[in-house]
């Protein structure tokens, strides 16, 4: 095992008796919504997990340790800011390592820490991509690249609806990533169940998932999955509302310099103010979707893994 790394004594238990375990992010906590909502909701994504048998293990960097599996005090000091932690991702991990300082890991912080705890599914809201005008800016999220080099499959309403979508399924795709859309043949777009864009894939069940998952990496196929689950219908946004919301922020955000890391927790919170508080609404409740669907693959996968002998 890293040495680096702290796998709490439920999660541990759980891996060693074979019971299926999902990890979940931390910079949802921290960077995604306000106190004390994002501590209710932290607890509400692992209640979803553990409702359907699985085992929750929130990661984050707290003292320069890799924390996998959060207790109620862990979780109550990422949430109210009290450890100032900055965003993780895989350029940020070995700096917070060295100098004993705390991070909320992104969804490619996530990812690598789950793959050195032997964690397969992953459950978060969206996962970063190609911002609108990166052909400009350069500006790609380092969770594509952890997609297409970590074996960590993640469950997730599609990119976050600021990006530009279809330049996002076109990266993933020259990657050799796996976009499965559940139930969909349309990748989702975070708050809205359509983006008229189109998934190369379409699994209709969790146990369809898992197997999906185990050829891939059976295969030797190195690399993560995106399995796209839209956000359910009465908690969806119409279409129009958000787009319109969206543009604003964008046209704020440009005017305001904003830049780098900070672009997408500034967009969120002021997508959150134009939409007078729905959109966060939306976003928590398709990530406690997500949890329930991860925890249902995660299911899948331990018994196929079971029933193989492995």
């Amino acid at each position: 095992m890293n040495r680096f790394l702290d796998i709490a004594e439920e999660v541990a238990n759980a891996q060693r008796v074979g019971m299926p375990v999902v990890a979940l992010e931390s910079t949802i906590i921290t960077h995604g919504m306000p106190w004390p909502q994002n501590l209710e909701t932290a607890l509400k994504v692992e209640a979803a997990v553990r409702s359907e048998g699985a085992i929750p293990a929130t990661i984050a960097v707290m003292y320069g340790r890799l924390k996998v599996g959060l207790s109620m005090d862990e979780l109550t000091l990422l949430a109210n800011g009290s450890l100032s932690p900055s965003k993780a991702s895989r350029r940020d991990i070995p700096l917070l390592v060295a100098r004993r300082g705390n991070g909320a890991t992104t969804v490619a912080g996530t990812m690598i820490v789950a793959r050195m705890a032997g964690i397969r599914l992953f459950a978060t809201g969206g996962i970063g991509g190609v911002h609108r005008g990166a052909e400009k800016t350069w500006d790609v999220s380092a969770d594509l690249e952890e997609l297409a080099a970590t074996d960590v499959a993640v469950v997730c309403a599609g990119a976050k609806a600021i990006l530009d979508l279809p330049k996002t399924l076109e990266y993933l795709e020259t990657k050799g990533v796996p976009v499965i859309g559940y139930q969909t043949s349309e990748l989702p777009a975070f708050y809205s169940r359509e983006s008229g864009v189109r998934v190369p894939m379409r699994a209709e069940s969790p146990a369809e998932i898992a197997e999906l998952l185990r050829a891939k990496w059976l295969l030797g196929l190195a690399g993560g999955a995106v399995i796209a689950n839209p956000i359910s219908p009465e908690h969806a946004m119409p279409k129009a509302i958000i787009d319109r919301a969206i543009a604003t922020a964008l046209e704020e955000c440009a005017a305001k310099g904003v830049q780098g890391a900070e672009v997408t927790p500034y967009l969120l919170a002021r997508v959150a103010e134009l939409t007078g508080g729905d959109s966060l609404e939306s976003n928590i409740a398709l990530v406690i979707s997500n949890a329930h669907l991860a925890a249902k693959i995660a299911k899948e996968f331990e018994s196929i893994r079971t029933q193989d002998g492995d």
